[in-house]
């Protein structure tokens, strides 16, 4: 039996994904010299996502739970994020140092 085929995995959602974005672009609205480039801002998306505990649901009541957020979480988000920035512009795999936008 092949798990894909039969269950539907679409419903498996990690909530932080779309909070490390959403972070991601307020913070590199500042910061106009990082690169913003696909490479770097996927490179800075995923080093924050390894670095934050997932928050996966796969029902309604989990995403309305995974609205309620903590402020000690928003903060860690804040951190974790602003890392990935620093990481990713002192060493961008673009090879560029910033980009203009």
């Amino acid at each position: 039996m092949k798990l894909r085929q039969v269950h539907d995995f679409s419903l498996l959602v990690n909530d932080k994904v779309d909070w490390v974005i959403d972070e991601l672009e307020n913070q590199l609205e500042q910061k106009l010299e990082v690169c913003s480039c696909s490479d770097c801002v996927l490179d800075m998306t995923a080093w924050a996502l390894n670095h934050i505990k997932p928050f996966y649901h796969v029902t309604l009541m989990g995403s309305i739970y995974a609205k309620t957020q903590d402020t000690a979480m928003l903060e860690e988000l804040k951190r974790i994020v602003a890392e990935s920035i620093e990481k990713i512009h002192s060493n961008p795999s673009c090879g560029r140092i910033s980009e203009k936008r």
